[in-house]
């Protein structure tokens, strides 16, 4: 959530933005457990989650696993040197591959980092993580001019912003 965008929400949308924060409950009706918690109608829940994804007060709803606990160990950042003029194209194929699970562009900071296409893929071993790396490296083809990959040392807080209680 964007920090000003909390101040346009009415006590319901609060409510809910605070009940799901941290997660969805993991149980079979997640929206049901919410609806029940807040005394709301389930839903009314799914509609006014859906307007807040809508209006951007919310930016997604999803699953962010632990790859550590399902066994994916390797995990890595794959970094790419395209031309500029391509890489949102490319980045697009890229984000399309059902490994990579998050694919963005970014800035170069030349001279020392020539790099401006991520795509972060998991792996059981660096051999996994490698190999789904040359598979990327064949999608880009001649317009790959460097890479490297970033090997993950732990794992990281995923949270978002947070409404304050």
């Amino acid at each position: 959530m964007r920090p000003n965008d909390a101040k346009g929400l009415d006590e319901t949308d609060r409510a809910l933005v605070s009940a799901t924060q941290a997660g969805l409950p993991l149980v079979p009706r997640p929206y049901h457990a919410i609806a029940e918690r807040l005394g709301l109608d389930p839903e009314d829940v799914k509609a006014r989650l859906a307007a807040l994804l809508e209006r951007g007060v919310i930016r997604r709803i999803g699953a962010v696993p632990n790859h550590y606990a399902l066994g994916y160990t390797a995990n890595g950042m794959t970094v790419w040197d395209v031309a500029d003029e391509r890489v949102d194209a490319l980045g697009e194929q890229v984000g399309q591959l059902e490994f990579v699970s998050h694919c963005y562009r970014r800035p170069r900071r030349l001279p020392e980092w020539p790099y401006n296409l991520f795509a972060m893929v998991h792996g059981r071993s660096r051999d996994e993580v490698e190999a789904k790396a040359a598979v990327i490296a064949g999608c880009l083809g001649a317009a790959c001019r460097g890479r490297a990959i970033l090997y993950s040392s732990r794992i990281l807080k995923k949270t978002g912003l947070r409404l304050p209680a």
